[in-house]
């Protein structure tokens, strides 16, 4: 029997597996409902396109939402080990120190101020290029500066000649300005969770990692939870475990995992005829998440990289990879952002950009007519909208409803439109003149703040950036303590995206990965890392 069970091989999970069984006297079984991160298009940085559709996702999609007019928005998740670090665009940011000091000011989350945590994000990379009080250069999760396209850095020019400082690192505690992301990669390829922490683990004894595995139910005991029930030949299968079951499926999954073992808002349960072990209404709400809305160009030539949609450039694009590792197939295509104010009283940048030197690259993005084109994506890296995860069956097999509720607050409505207007604004100036030929979407039928407006809630898409269904509070109505133990119920935790209390000012894939490595020293019970 093992000391802990973890569900989920994702981001979370793959580096609470890695952590916990550093200690040889500690035994671990990661359940994982995926496959092995065989797919090769996982491991070249440009295979984040190919990841936002087919086998390696879950396949969901949004309820309609009320404000998007009736829209479903596609909505990717990671079914595959390491999760959304297998399939995500690369981008290495972790928010504002001020995202942290407030879940532990404003939310009662002791120990996880910036101040608290900052050696965790430090702990978790390597990077090939930063070093100093900011960043690690040891850790398991490679972090590497990019060779940028050269109209990725034409957007650089333009961003500084539409006001947005240089900023050379994201990551050193302020995030205002342009700039040139860095991406988690390590030697041209891409490191996720699966290839820094667990691969190396992989032959350690007491380490068993088992894909292809769908867990029905948390078993629950006298209030304690004692193991899982999964599908093994056909018949259900309890797998005991002798210390903890630890629940690292992410924003969808893990609420979904706990709802479906009576832990949960009991009328719901009670509906979908499931026993309710423990009522917990905050299971499944407080849903937050980014809405991307992209702004497309139609460039006057083949300056971007839509030429290597044709195979005889692909083909130049894999020699110039095999050979030396360089390239577009290196890349990960978004190689530059920034972050600055729609609204300026709030204390930091609150919209989010990135650039990619082509057009049509995602699962429900168009390309030009010209054929080549450049986009431009922003969103309100603070949302104040919140939404709902819930079951709709009883059935593990079955989706769950998922409702960001997107702009049901219309300050995030707001605040797209500035994102929306200072795209264009950049994609105006005098850098891109040479190279654009015209805005394509929105085009010049839009331009009142309305106009821009009734855009949005055509075009907005998830950034595939879900938190929060699993809160982490200091009060008695959040779903984890702060010490990530589920309220009311011994012997289970929740280490992963789903506990934020708010949604981070950036990406969330860094900030996801520094919850399990503190969540390692929390079920350890040794002192946070220094």
């Amino acid at each position: 029997m093992p000391d802990y069970i973890i569900i989920g091989g994702g981001s979370a999970g793959c580096v609470l597996a890695a952590r916990l069984t550093e200690d040889p006297a500690i035994s671990v079984v990661l359940l994982e409902a995926g496959p092995r991160d065989t797919n090769p298009y996982i491991h070249v940085p440009v295979g984040f396109f190919k990841m936002t559709a087919g086998p390696l996702i879950w396949g969901y999609e949004t309820e309609p939402g009320q404000e998007i007019v009736g829209r479903r928005m596609v909505y990717p998740q990671a079914r595959v080990l390491g999760g959304g670090s297998s399939i995500n665009a690369q981008v290495f940011t972790r928010g504002c120190p001020e995202d942290y000091d407030t879940w532990r000011d404003a939310e009662g989350c002791a120990g996880w101020g910036y101040g608290d945590v900052s050696s965790y994000f430090r702990k978790s990379e390597g990077n090939d290029t930063f070093g100093g009080e900011h960043h690690g250069n040891d850790g398991p999760l490679g972090v590497s500066a990019p060779a940028p396209h050269p109209l990725t850095r034409v957007f650089v020019r333009a961003a500084q000649e539409a006001g947005l400082p240089f900023n050379a690192d994201f990551n050193a505690g302020r995030q205002a300005g342009a700039g040139f992301y860095q991406s988690t990669t390590r030697a041209g390829r891409r490191s996720s969770t699966a290839v820094g922490y667990l691969r190396p683990a992989a032959g350690r004894p007491n380490l068993t990692v088992r894909t292809g595995v769908l867990v029905n139910r948390i078993v629950i005991e006298s209030g304690r939870a004692i193991g899982v029930e999964i599908i093994d030949q056909g018949r259900p299968v309890i797998l005991r475990a002798e210390r903890e079951v630890v629940v690292t499926s992410g924003a969808i999954g893990s609420p979904k995992l706990l709802m479906l073992s009576g832990i949960g808002p009991a009328d719901h349960l009670r509906g979908l005829g499931i026993d309710v072990v423990r009522d917990l209404p905050q299971v499944g709400q407080n849903l937050q998440d980014h809405m991307d809305v992209d702004v497309l160009a139609e460039l006057s030539g083949s300056f971007g990289i839509d030429r290597y949609k044709k195979r005889r450039w692909q083909a130049v694009a894999a020699l110039e990879y095999l050979m030396f590792r360089k390239g577009p197939v290196a890349s990960n295509i978004v190689e530059a952002g920034g972050f600055w104010w729609g609204d300026r009283s709030e204390a930091t940048p609150d919209i989010q950009f990135h650039f990619l030197p082509g057009a049509g690259l995602e699962e429900g993005i168009g390309s030009v007519p010209g054929g080549h084109g450049c986009t431009l994506n922003s969103y309100h890296v603070r949302p104040r909208s919140r939404g709902t995860v819930t079951l709709r069956t009883a059935d593990p097999r079955m989706a769950p409803a998922i409702d960001p509720n997107a702009f049901s607050d219309p300050y995030d409505l707001e605040r797209a439109v500035d994102g929306i207007e200072m795209s264009q604004h950049i994609l105006s100036q005098p850098a891109f003149r040479p190279f654009v030929r015209r805005l394509h979407l929105p085009d010049d039928t839009v331009r009142t703040r309305s106009d821009y407006a009734a855009f949005a809630r055509e075009h907005a898409r998830s950034a595939y950036h879900p938190v929060g269904t699993c809160r982490m509070g200091g009060d008695a109505e959040s779903v984890v303590d702060p010490t990530l133990k589920l309220r009311g119920i011994e012997g289970l935790r929740v280490c992963d995206s789903s506990v934020m209390p708010r949604l981070i000012s950036s990406n969330t894939n860094a900030a996801t990965i520094m919850i399990a490595e503190k969540a390692a020293d929390l079920i350890k019970g040794v002192a946070p890392a220094a």
